[in-house]
């Protein structure tokens, strides 16, 4: 029987004389982040800075503390993520720096500066060969593929598209160039419920390609020659008249975030991290979050991105609903007592179209990890 990972946990309870970044820097020594050499290395430290409007990223207060870690093991760290496909803040270099000083993130607050991955357009990339399922060559950010060492600190989170985003889609989705996350999202494409569609637009402005257009009757319709398959349009709908399509689009997305993480992590050391706080319906790319649709959590950190998932998972899954949350209101339709914590999927329930388990199963095959764990608490 293979060994079971190693995930380490901590709550954020903090009594006086203590603090959460306190806790969180005892977390990831325990979890063994000293015992990798960081003298005089290039550190990226993966991570999602928001998008303006959404309080649900993480404060760069957590990000300090990794970065001070690092700085006192010798090493050499950045904070970076690459610029996104979507219409937004961070769809360029310059826009990206703007959107992470205006929600905290600077050398002065953090410790460090902030690299933007793949340039000023997207298109700084490295070609990593990998021959996986679907991804034979992986389009990653140059700045992500030049550092020595690659640590994520991510949000766990709902994600229309994936269910929820950890590690591995921080990770995979996170440090694909403008052409890796196309590459990513090229599998299927969205569609509109036309009977539900009030023609409000949101989908066409948050539409980057010019794919939506509307009828007489200001109904939607999508061109799936334009679309990408990003998934906006979903999130934006107010009225849930934008659907993912019913194909393997889902099962194939998560197959090729998992594979992308492959292409980052692969022959140089790793630390992952995550904080399940905040857990909002959907991502972080939102320029808006809802209420948090469980309590908040705690801590994790592993150097097995896949048993660091699985574990936020079960968690977030024992976990009673919030009230008046998005969790709560789909519990609602399948529910009598609408907080149901025993509840097989919490992130099914938010999206039922998704299937998280697909990047986990796919990163296990690639031999990123097991889901398999032991969970320890500090």
């Amino acid at each position: 029987m293979a060994e079971k990972s190693k995930v380490y946990f901590s709550d954020f309870r903090a009594l006086p004389g203590t603090n959460l970044q306190d806790k969180l820097r005892k977390l990831i020594l325990k979890a063994g982040i000293g015992d990798i050499d960081f003298a005089d290395k290039f550190t990226a430290i993966k991570i999602h800075f928001g998008e303006p409007g959404n309080l649900a990223y993480l404060r760069p207060n957590w990000a300090k503390t990794v970065v001070d870690v690092i700085k006192e093991k010798g090493g050499k760290p950045f904070l970076t993520d690459c610029n996104t496909l979507y219409v937004g803040r961070r769809k360029n270099a310059l826009e990206h720096l703007d959107a992470a000083y205006e929600n905290g993130y600077n050398p002065f607050t953090t410790g460090c500066q902030i690299i933007i991955a793949d340039g000023l357009k997207g298109t700084d990339e490295t070609i990593v060969p990998i021959d996986g399922e679907l991804v034979k060559e992986a389009k990653i950010g140059t700045a992500i593929m030049d550092a020595d060492i690659f640590i994520s600190l991510s949000h766990f989170k709902g994600h229309e598209s994936t269910g929820f985003g950890g590690a591995l889609k921080n990770i995979g989705m996170g440090c694909g160039s403008r052409a890796g996350k196309m590459e990513q999202h090229s599998a299927g494409k969205p569609v509109v419920d036309q009977d539900i569609c009030r023609g409000c637009r949101m989908c066409a402005k948050n539409c980057a390609h010019g794919a939506i257009s509307f009828d007489e009757n200001r109904k939607a319709s999508i061109d799936h020659s334009k679309c990408v398959g990003c998934g906006r349009c979903v999130g934006s709908c107010g009225f849930d008249a934008v659907q993912p399509g019913w194909d393997a689009a889902e099962k194939d997305l998560c197959k090729k975030i998992a594979e992308y993480a492959y292409a980052v992590c692969k022959d140089r050391p790793c630390f992952h991290i995550c904080l399940v706080l905040d857990v909002s319906p959907y991502c972080d790319c939102h320029a808006e979050n809802d209420a948090p649709i469980i309590p908040d959590v705690g801590m994790f950190a592993s150097f097995d991105p896949v048993a660091l998932d699985q574990a936020c998972a079960d968690a977030c899954n024992a976990q009673t609903a919030n009230m008046n949350s998005f969790l709560s209101d789909a519990l609602e339709k399948h529910c009598a007592c609408k907080t149901c914590s025993g509840h097989e999927d919490h992130f099914a329930t938010i999206h039922p179209s998704t299937d998280w388990e697909y990047q986990l199963i796919q990163a296990e095959k690639l031999g990123m990890g097991t889901r398999d764990y032991e969970l320890i608490t500090v």
